[in-house]
């Protein structure tokens, strides 16, 4: 829910008929009141279950914004942690927040960085990125990490389909093609092109070494399926 000090609706509008950029400059200073922040109840036990995987030296958050990942990494990394975002206004926000980071504006399909850290991690950001920019992405984090580097991110289960989730997810995604073919510039932002096989199958091809955990702490569906899953990709070579 959005908090009374959070968003209005018209900012809201405006951020959705601007660029990702400058929508998000716009929506920086009261991001961390929308729903769009990854909320402790995940991110705790994603430090959790990385902890084990370490010891970790240098980390990486991937599309940081407000810098929740940067917390987290805090608690995971020996040495400096790093977050990399292109909107402005968000890192102006991060580090305001945590000015111990370091903090770097750039594209995450162009990261300015080579074999520089152990850990990479991201929240709630591939949906800014199409499934033919994938591949890149995934090669920039590959680059981005020392060889036996991991880069981990959770990723929950889909929406049962027919489920009042599943057709929220399907209408938003639908609204916003809609908004893209008659509106520019394009703001690129669906909940529905982040299919576990298919990112699976693109870790591989960019030289990672593919696991899954299952995040036990938020729980399993029906058919005993996790609710949620750690996506571990180890670097090779």
């Amino acid at each position: 829910m959005f908090t009374p000090s959070g968003p209005t609706f018209r900012e809201l509008a405006v951020q959705a008929l601007s660029s990702i950029e400058r929508g998000y400059d716009l929506l920086a200073p009261k991001f961390d009141e929308t729903p769009f922040r990854t909320p402790n109840r995940i991110l705790d036990p994603v430090v959790r279950a990385i902890r084990p995987l370490g010891p970790f030296g240098s980390g990486l958050d991937v599309c940081c914004g407000t810098g929740a990942g940067v917390r987290v990494l805090r608690e995971l990394c020996e040495d400096e942690v790093t977050g990399v975002d292109f909107s402005a206004g968000m890192l102006a926000e991060a580090k305001a927040t945590y000015p111990w980071a370091t903090w770097v504006r750039a594209d995450a399909l162009a990261l300015p960085f080579t074999e520089a850290f152990d850990l990479a991690v991201s929240f709630g950001a591939f949906g800014h990125f199409l499934p033919s920019e994938r591949p890149a992405l995934f090669a920039q984090i590959h680059r981005s990490l020392r060889p036996g580097g991991r880069f981990v991110f959770p990723l929950p289960a889909p929406a049962r389909v027919g489920s009042r989730l599943y057709w929220a997810l399907w209408a938003f995604d639908a609204a916003m093609r809609v908004r893209n073919l008659l509106w520019r510039p394009t703001f690129v932002m669906y909940y529905r092109t982040f299919r576990l096989s298919d990112v699976t199958s693109e870790l591989g091809r960019a030289g990672f070494m593919v696991e899954l955990r299952p995040l036990e702490e938020l729980g399993r569906l029906k058919d005993g399926s996790p609710r949620c899953r750690l996506v571990v990709a180890t670097r090779l070579g």
